[in-house]
Formats: C-alpha cells, sequence, structure tokens
C-alpha cells in the first residue's frame, strides 16, 4: 500500500510449557493457553516487513496495556530479536512505550536504538522528561497536536509521530504542523491526502517529514 513503515505492540506471553515468548498482540493477552499459542511471533512479523519498511516497535508495559512488570523482563528478549537482524536493520528501529521506565531502560541496554515517548498531549513536562532522558521522539495523539506542540518538541531536539490518524483534512493539517511520522490504518488514505504517489520509499527513513 506504500506505507514507509509499521507500528506494532509487543508482549510477552506464556508458552505453555513453563516459558515465555514474545508476540504482537495489541490488546490485553488472552487467558486460554490455545488461544495464546495461535498469536503470531515478534520474529515471524519482523520477517513479514522485509527488506525496507521502518519498524516501530511499542512494548507494553503499563497496567493500563493489561499488566505492567517493573523488572522490564520482556525489553532484552525484544532487543535481542531487533539485534539478530543484523546492521542492515539498524536505521530501520524505533523502540516506544507509553511508560518511561521501559524505554528508559531500552536506552540503558540498546543506545544506539531510537527510542520515543508515547504520550496522550504534547505537555511541557513530556517534552522536557524525554529530551531530558536522551529519547529521540514524541508520540502523541493525533487529535491532540497543535502547530506550537510540534514546534516545541523540535526546539527540543524531539521528533514527533503521531497516533493515529485516518482522516483526510486532518493528516493534511498534521502535516502542515511538520509532524515527522503519522500512524494510520488507511496508508493509501494518508498518501493520497499528503500528495504523495503510493509508491513505496525503497529507503525510508525517521528523519524524512511527511
Amino acid at each position: 500500500m506504500g506505507a514507509d513503515g509499521v507500528e506494532l505492540d509487543v508482549r510477552p506471553a506464556a508458552d505453555g510449557h513453563g516459558g515465555s515468548r514474545l508476540v504482537v498482540f495489541h490488546d490485553p493477552l488472552p487467558i486460554d493457553q490455545a488461544v495464546l499459542d495461535v498469536l503470531p511471533d515478534f520474529d515471524e512479523i519482523l520477517d513479514a516487513c522485509g527488506d525496507r519498511m521502518l519498524v516501530n516497535v511499542e512494548i507494553k508495559n503499563s497496567a493500563a496495556d493489561g499488566g505492567y512488570d517493573p523488572t522490564m523482563a520482556s525489553v532484552a528478549p525484544t532487543i535481542r530479536a531487533m539485534r539478530r537482524r543484523g546492521p542492515a536493520w539498524a536505521d530501520r528501529w524505533l523502540i516506544s512505550s507509553f511508560t518511561m521506565s521501559t524505554i528508559d531502560h531500552c536506552r540503558r541496554i540498546a543506545p544506539e536504538i531510537p527510542t520515543g515517548f508515547l504520550v496522550e498531549a504534547t505537555t511541557d513536562e513530556a517534552i522536557a522528561a524525554a529530551a531530558q532522558r536522551g529519547h529521540s521522539a514524541i508520540h502523541p495523539q493525533a487529535d491532540a497536536i497543535d502547530a506550537d506542540g510540534v514546534a516545541a518538541c523540535h526546539a527540543a531536539g524531539l521528533k514527533v509521530n503521531a497516533w493515529t490518524c485516518n482522516e483526510p483534512a486532518r493528516l493534511r493539517e498534521l502535516a502542515a504542523f511538520h509532524v515527522d511520522g503519522v500512524c494510520t490504518d488507511v496508508p493509501a488514505v494518508a498518501l493520497d491526502a499528503i500528495g504523495r504517489t503510493s509508491e513505496p520509499v525503497f529507503n525510508p527513513s525517521w528523519g524524512i517529514p511527511i
């Protein structure tokens, strides 16, 4: 469909044998092991991304998302899976989370991978915290974004990647605000709204604004 990249949600799930595996699933995990067993592996989904797409890996780790693990046990295996892809993928990664402690931990063990702070809105406090802790981006809810907020993020050295916008008029507004990226469920609609071709970009970059 011409999308530059994909955003996906990673969670640790019981493997039915006393261990765990990384699965890609947005909502809180089901309890039934038979249902867990059919959820796609993180590695399987990365395989589907092919050799060009940007990959924004959201690590689910908060009470609001169905559980919080203060030991950050899912961070290390997530990063190991990403690193196994080798240096050819190095410029394609971004890790994000709604939990600051999670992306702080990512920074400690994998400083080479950029990180983004997921927020409802670009408050002064969120911008300052993300910048001071060395994160690369802030990811606000699309409806809460305005031009001043984007400018404040950019002034602090932060990219702005919005979630989730499917409306053409609002997509054009976000582009006019100079956001750096937008998560959308309708890539073809988004590309048309901002006047881009649907031909895929074979060397997309997190640093090129929409």
